[in-house]
This record gives C-alpha cells, sequence and structure tokens, in this order.
C-alpha cells in the first residue's frame, strides 16, 4: 500500500515585533545574572604634574551604596554629602514598561518618521515621484546609445554615483538619521530600475554607513573620542581617509554584486513578496501623469521666493564647519538663485517637475543646514514638513485635503515608529539593570597582558560588542574613551590607534543591532523585516569587521601621520 506523504509545513519566522520583544525579555534575564555596577569618574593626584587627573573607575552597586566612591548627579538617586546613590534592579515587569520607555527615549526619531512619512504621502500623491523616475529611466536610456555606457551598465553608474555621495556625507558630517527620509525617494527608484527595496536602502542607508565607520570628520564620533582621548581634533586624516576609500569601495561592490544578481532574477530576492508595495507604486503609467500647472502653484513659488530672499538678506554669508576647516559662501542666496530658476523652468512645464524642484531645494538646504547652522532631527523635520505642505498647496489641494493626507502617511508608517519605541525598550532595561557598565568592565578585563597588536583587536572587538548594546557614538565614545585612552598609553598604542579601534567597532554594527533606532526606522520605512535584513547584511557585517580588523594593524605597527 503506498504511503502518503502530506507537505511539510513551513515554518514562519516570527513577526520582528515578537523578535525585539524576546530581546527584550533575554536582556531582563541578563539583569538577574550579570551584577550592576558604573563606571565613575575620581580626581587621582598626578605625582608627575602636581595636579589632578580625573579617571574612570569601575565599582559595584553594593560598593556605591555602601559609601563608596561619590558619583556625579545625573538626575536620578537621592543627592546627599556629595554622593549620588546608583540605582539598578533586576527587572521583571519592566519588560512590559519598556515598550513606553522606549518610546519616550527614541521620541524624537518616532516624531521625525511620523512627520516625514506624512509629508512624503503628500508630496506622492502628487505624482511627481513617479514623473521624476519615468523622466529618469528615459534619460538613462538614452545614455545607453554610448558603446563605454552600455559596457559599463548606467544603472551600475548610478548605484555608484549614489553610494559615494552618501558615504561621503557619513564620512564628513555623520549623516544618519537623514537617510530615512532619503530612502522613501531612492527605494522607488531603484525598484523602477529593476531590483528590490534591499538595493535602495543599501544605495542610502549603508552607504551612509559605511561612511560613518570609515569616518574622516565625523564630529560625533571622530570629534568627541579625540576631544575626550586628548588628541588634537581630526589629525590622522590622511589614513582615516585611506580606510574610507577601502571601506566604500567593498560597500560598492558588493551592493554591485547583490544588485545585478537581483537584476537577473528578481524572484531571487528574500523581498519580492514584500516588495509587492513598491512594485504597485511604481506601475504607473505615462499617460496616466496629466502635464498641468495650477494657478496656486504660481503662489506658492511666490510665496517661498518671498521667504527665501528674506532670509539670504538676513543670513548672507553661511560658514561651512567641516573638521577644523571653516569656508564662508553666500549659501543662501546661491541658492534662492537656483530656486528661482529651475521653478520658473518647471513651472512652464508641469507641476510635477516644480514638485521635484521643491524636493531638491530641500536637500540643499538641508545639508546647508546641517553643515552651517548644526541643524538636527528638530530642524530637519520641520523643513521635510514645509515640503509636504508646499506639494500639496502646489498641486491645488485644499487645507482640509493636506491634513488627511499627512495623516494617511502617518498611519501608513506608523509600524516604522513602533518598531523603534520597542527597540528602544532594550536599552532601557539594560540601563535600568544596571549591568551595561558591567559588562564593558568585564570585557576590558580581557585586555590583560598581551602584545599591542592583540590588544588593540581586543580593544576593536570590545567596541564592536558594546555598539550592539549602545549604538550611540557620542554616547560610547564618553563611556569608553576615558577607560581605553589611558590604557593605551600603558601599554605602549597610541591614542590614535585607540581612536580608530573606537571608530570601526561603532559604525559596522549599526547596520545589524535592533537597538539602533535609525536601522529599526529605516528598516520600517524601506518595509523590510529585521529578520529578513539580518540574513541579507550579516556576511557583510562580518567581511567589514574583518576588513577592519586589517585596518586596525598599520596603526600598532606602522609610523602613520598624526598617530
Amino acid at each position: 500500500m503506498a504511503s502518503i506523504r502530506l507537505p511539510m509545513k513551513k515554518r514562519k519566522v516570527p513577526h520582528t515585533f515578537v523578535i525585539v520583544f524576546f530581546i527584550i525579555v533575554v536582556a531582563a534575564v541578563l539583569t538577574w545574572i550579570i551584577p550592576p555596577g558604573k563606571y565613575i569618574q575620581e580626581a587621582v593626584p598626578n605625582p608627575e604634574t602636581g595636579g589632578v587627573d580625573t579617571v574612570m573607575t569601575f565599582h559595584y552597586l553594593e560598593e556605591l551604596n555602601e559609601g563608596g566612591p561619590s558619583t556625579p548627579s545625573t538626575g536620578s538617586g537621592t543627592e546627599g554629602s556629595g554622593t549620588a546613590e546608583f540605582h539598578a534592579e533586576p527587572q521583571t515587569w519592566q519588560i512590559f514598561s519598556a515598550f513606553y520607555k522606549g518610546f519616550v527615549k527614541q521620541g524624537n526619531i518616532i516624531v521625525f518618521i511620523l512627520i516625514i512619512g506624512g509629508a512624503f504621502w503628500i508630496m506622492n500623491k502628487s505624482k511627481a515621484i513617479d514623473m521624476g523616475i519615468m523622466s529618469f529611466l528615459k534619460f538613462t536610456k538614452r545614455l545607453e546609445r554610448w558603446k563605454l555606457m552600455r559596457k559599463i551598465g548606467v544603472n551600475n553608474v548610478v548605484i555608484i554615483l549614489i553610494m559615494l555621495l552618501f558615504s561621503l556625507f557619513g564620512s564628513v558630517f555623520g549623516m544618519s538619521e537623514e537617510t530615512i527620509a532619503f530612502a522613501l525617494i531612492i527605494i522607488p527608484l531603484a525598484v523602477s530600475m529593476g531590483y528590490d527595496s534591499i538595493v535602495g536602502l543599501c544605495m542610502v542607508y549603508v552607504a551612509a554607513h559605511i561612511g560613518f565607520s570609515g569616518a574622516m570628520l565625523n564630529p560625533f564620533t571622530i570629534g568627541i573620542a579625540q576631544g575626550i582621548a586628548g588628541i588634537p581634533l581630526f589629525t590622522g586624516i590622511g589614513y582615516r581617509a585611506v580606510c574610507w576609500a577601502i571601506l566604500t569601495v567593498v560597500g560598492i561592490v558588493f551592493v554591485l554584486w547583490y544588485a545585478n544578481k537581483v537584476k537577473k532574477n528578481p524572484q531571487s530576492s528574500i523581498m519580492y513578496d514584500d516588495d509587492a508595495y513598491w512594485r504597485k507604486s511604481a506601475e504607473v503609467k505615462e499617460e496616466e501623469l496629466e502635464r498641468y500647472t495650477p494657478r496656486k502653484a504660481w503662489w506658492v513659488f511666490a510665496f517661498l521666493t518671498a521667504v527665501l530672499i528674506v532670509f539670504s538678506v538676513l543670513y548672507p554669508m553661511t560658514t561651512l564647519k567641516i573638521g577644523n576647516n571653516e569656508t564662508t559662501l553666500p549659501l543662501l542666496p546661491i541658492g534662492t538663485a537656483i530656486f528661482v530658476l529651475l521653478s520658473v523652468i518647471t513651472l512652464r512645464k508641469t507641476v510635477h517637475y516644480f514638485v521635484l524642484t521643491l524636493l531638491f531645494a530641500t536637500v540643499y538646504f538641508l545639508v546647508v543646514g546641517v553643515l552651517g547652522y548644526e541643524w538636527y532631527i528638530m530642524e530637519i523635520a520641520s523643513l521635510f514638513l514645509v515640503l509636504g505642505i508646499a506639494s500639496g498647496l502646489a498641486v491645488d489641494k485644499s487645507a482640509s485635503d493636506i491634513a488627511k493626507l499627512f495623516l494617511e502617511g502617518m498611519g501608513d508608517i506608523l509600524s516604522a515608529a513602533v518598531i523603534v519605541g520597542l527597540a528602544g525598550g532594550i536599552v532601557i532595561i539594560l540601563q535600568d539593570g544596571g549591568i551595561i557598565d558591567t559588562i564593558l568592565y568585564g570585557l576590558s578585563k580581557s585586555m590583560g597582558n598581551m602584545g599591542k597588536i592583540a590588544s588593540a583587536e581586543i580593544m576593536y572587538a570590545i567596541q564592536t560588542l558594546i555598539n550592539i548594546v549602545i549604538p550611540s557614538g557620542s554616547a560610547k565614545a564618553a563611556i569608553t574613551m576615558p577607560i581605553m585612552a589611558p590604557f593605551s598609553d600603558l601599554i605602549g598604542i597610541s591614542r590614535q590607534a585607540t581612536v580608530v579601534a573606537f571608530q570601526f567597532g561603532d559604525g559596522f554594527t549599526n547596520m545589524i543591532t535592533p537597538t539602533s533606532g535609525v536601522l529599526m526606522a529605516a528598516l520600517g520605512v524601506a518595509r523590510i523585516p529585521w529578520e529578513k535584513w539580518v540574513r541579507f547584511i550579516w556576511k557583510f557585517i562580518l567581511v567589514l569587521v574583518v576588513i577592519g580588523a586589517l585596518l586596525l594593524i598599520p596603526t600598532v605597527t606602522m609610523q602613520l601621520a598624526g598617530f
């Protein structure tokens, strides 16, 4: 009698929310196993200088709360006679309150996501992005008439140029959160070119974070770390530029390889089914896009021109701060003049091109604002909100229609905001359990009596592991550099090498750790589940970690400028 085989039931991967919540539970369990402790700044006499040095020393909870070294007040604990009590306890029911606290902790990124989502939804409803993508693809088709471009591949050139740009942004001014907004522009383009959402996110987010890892002038990592280590700011830029170039080339080669693989066989992508959303949005036909320019678009142009002229008069010169260098240029007047010229041209063709002009102007003023006026999330979100409102008015939408579209966009991207808050709960559990510094202390003890190369590599490994828990570069620099810098003096490693170890350790795992609010936000807007992203990216992260280890060796074995 023939046996009947039942079809194997395919195992379903848990939802990203479930995975992140499971990590929160694991973090809570660790707070019962690892004893809480804290690094404290203490004043120690220096017999050589006759002064006092500030050093970081580690103390367990019991020692601190039994009248040990005084801890600086952080707003929590009780302030007494110079001693602020350190509170920590094993986490139980707090795994549920961590969701709320995670939302509070990541509130700036969550609000940023919601505003960006609402603004882009309004702009998308204008069909300007569709028109722009179609025009761009037509332009690339014309380039294929050139033999050299056919040989290289126009799409390959597009990927290379976009990745170079965002890698440079990450390297020079630490672009990170800003990639969330750009992902909403580049992903539809990548899908329209025959790729998937992963390629689109790599072109923006991964490129920027490769640049962030191999930073030359990033003030949020290099600037803070060198400042704490007592090194002249942004010295050693020559070797860091070499590291940036190597890492960027490796990243571009990897993305080109994957992109061409997906191009040949779209169904080979793990995102093929999930990308139905992006493919559907890219199916707009050219005949569906009516070219028109309402009178209201001209009024929007006139109003924005007047506003820009006022700002150009108030701020005729802008000082760009790149590393230790400053350059003063009339960037606002230049931007205003370009906006006026392009707007007049595009409005005479169709309002869709005018909305794209608004988008390009937004990107231009974003870069000027970040480099010249120290803008951050609030200012950038406000700028994109203006973009959304102006886009809606330009295509003749009423105020009520714009409000409804804005709410629709916020609802569409809400899951991305929620996952950011949930992921923030992981760090909350570890912080409230008081075990982050204990983990760092345990890892630092492993450096022991080893050779210079081995010690530098262990520093790098520690920074890499700590980054999984504390993805914030500035926060990690404040915690680890006061420990690592003096230790490097004891073992004969330059403090500059210690900064490079911090830099690499801080950057690579940002692209995989669920504790990174920026990563979870970028994956949310790209509609890429975290578990699928890990399946795609983990081998590449491993390659980057190995390359980082190799690039660290010359900082110990060679006489490099600034080291």
